[in-house]
């Protein structure tokens, strides 16, 4: 009797552990870089006990990543989309449950397949912000498409969704994928890494410095910017016209563009708000994520 309970025991968590995603890691050791402002970068979880919940709930804040990976949450019915997943968190941190493993459970539940990428941040001197996670998106892209197959993805209904910096990310990825800004690793960076549709969730960063109708430089539209998805607040302390001058240029190019613009909601609530016209946002994206043709 204690030998089959010893052995459904062992059961149980070999398969709960099978349920679980293993990380892929981006990059060879050798192309790493972990420091960042003079110091060693070890990849910790800042969440203090007198930070502000979000939905009630404490906020996983990752910092001093150097070894960035992706996880591929597969549902259990594919319908052969799928979506990299970019937390925001100022490229300071990641915000990785609020904006990243809880977004991959939602994509999951209506049969898109999520891939969670962990990027580098924060960026090592001399270089800017988005320039290494830039690397990391490209990279992470062409491994999906590159491993559609095995992977049950349609190589041509990959995307990528972004929160806040995410969401710059995602633009900067949408609007520089016709080269790759790194020495080619292996035959996945012979794959292209652009996107075919993005959605932008409160971005940031997108406006420029000087006058903020105008888009930053990394982030230029172009009639080869693909079909893009934004939900934005007017109360957003971050400022609505990053999402406002990206819109503009989308429309300006005439890329397959909509936008979801609420009175209320502020920034930094992922997919945790439950009341009020902007608890329906999720379903409005699922729509638009099921029923367009990329």
């Amino acid at each position: 009797m204690k030998y089959c309970i010893l052995l459904l025991a062992c059961f149980t968590m070999t398969i709960a552990k099978a349920q679980i995603p293993t990380p892929i890691h981006l990059w060879p050791q050798n192309r790493l870089i972990d420091t960042a402002n003079g110091h060693k970068l070890v990849e910790h979880d800042v969440t203090k006990p007198t930070d502000n919940k979000q939905g009630g709930k404490y906020v996983i804040r990752l910092a001093d990543i150097s070894d960035p990976t992706i996880t591929v949450y597969t549902p259990k019915k594919p319908n052969g989309t799928a979506v990299v997943v970019c937390p925001g968190g100022g490229y300071a941190i990641l915000a990785m449950d609020l904006e990243g493993t809880e977004i991959c459970t939602w994509l999951n539940s209506i049969g898109v397949t999520a891939v969670l990428l962990k990027y580098r941040v924060p960026a090592p001197g001399g270089k800017s912000r988005y320039e290494l996670p830039l690397q990391d998106a490209q990279r992470a892209l062409g491994l999906v498409r590159y491993n559609a197959a095995k992977w049950n993805i349609k190589p041509d209904h990959i995307g990528i969704l972004g929160f806040s910096a995410g969401g710059h990310l995602t633009a900067t990825l949408s609007n520089n994928n016709t080269q790759r800004a790194y020495p080619q690793v292996d035959a996945a960076d012979s794959t292209s890494c652009k996107p075919n549709f993005a959605v932008l969730i409160y971005p940031a960063y997108l406006k420029g410095s000087t006058d903020p109708t105008k888009l930053a430089p990394e982030v230029q539209v172009t009639s080869n910017t693909p079909p893009t998805f934004i939900v934005q607040t007017e109360d957003d302390p971050i400022d609505v016209q990053n999402a406002l001058s990206y819109y503009s240029e989308l429309k300006n190019f005439k890329v397959p563009t909509e936008i979801h613009l609420y009175a209320k909601g502020g920034h930094g609530y992922g997919m945790r708000t439950v009341e009020g016209d902007l608890a329906g946002y999720p379903k409005l994206l699922q729509n638009w994520l099921l029923n367009t043709k990329f």
